[in-house]
């Protein structure tokens, strides 16, 4: 059995909802909140597209993930579980992608074209059953599930704790540059709940150069 549908950051006045509640407890996220003025999260479509960025972009910098990203779509241009799985090794490698990177997507397309993932279901899913199907696949660890709770499925309080941009954001902005912990990071957004992922948009949009979006 799975959870009635859950709240969406897609819907704009949700998200107007979480800007009023986050400036009005944390004068950081309102500075921030201020300064980013219209732009808001908006969802990035079809699940599978997402995941691929995603995996796309583990451990390396924004500039060389979108650059593999542009020649995958050369390679395959749609983008679909059937065309990754038809590309070979091969050619995806060509794209720049190491051994390891070619082997998760192809485990993903595997998963997606044999339903052995409920992707059908994620929108009524709880966060942590999401998380729970994603980890099946080989490539897909909590931080890359997170990331598609954000940008795919706009779930609002998601928070990344091992995310490198958020922990820089929280560094810079609350702990005056020092290094912090996933305990320091989890009292900060303790403030947040329930619109951790709102919080975390903003910061990430401090950062220079921004974070790739998946």
């Amino acid at each position: 059995m799975v959870a009635m549908r859950q709240v969406s950051l897609g819907d704009a006045s949700v998200w107007a909802q979480a800007c009023k509640a986050l400036a009005r407890r944390d004068p950081v996220l309102d500075e921030r909140i201020r300064q980013a003025g219209s732009e808001r999260l908006t969802g990035k479509g079809d699940p599978f597209r997402t995941l691929v960025r995603s995996i796309v972009g583990q451990q390396i910098s924004v500039k060389a993930a979108d650059a593999i990203w542009r020649r995958l779509m050369v390679v395959c241009p749609d983008c679909r579980p059937a065309g990754i799985a038809a590309a070979g090794e091969a050619s995806l490698a060509s794209c720049g992608l190491s051994k390891r990177k070619v082997d998760y997507l192809q485990d993903l397309a595997f998963h997606f074209l044999t339903r052995k993932i409920r992707f059908d279901c994620w929108k009524d899913m709880t966060d942590e059953e999401v998380i729970a199907d994603l980890v099946q696949v080989r490539g897909i660890g909590r931080w890359t599930a997170e990331m598609f709770l954000i940008f795919n499925l706009l779930r609002p309080n998601v928070l990344p704790l091992d995310d490198a941009g958020l922990q820089k954001a929280v560094s810079t902005l609350y702990f005056s540059g020092e290094p912090v912990s996933r305990s320091d990071i989890r009292k900060i957004a303790a403030h947040w709940e329930p619109w951790c992922t709102v919080a975390t948009w903003y910061l990430w949009r401090s950062l220079t150069p921004l974070p790739v979006e998946y």
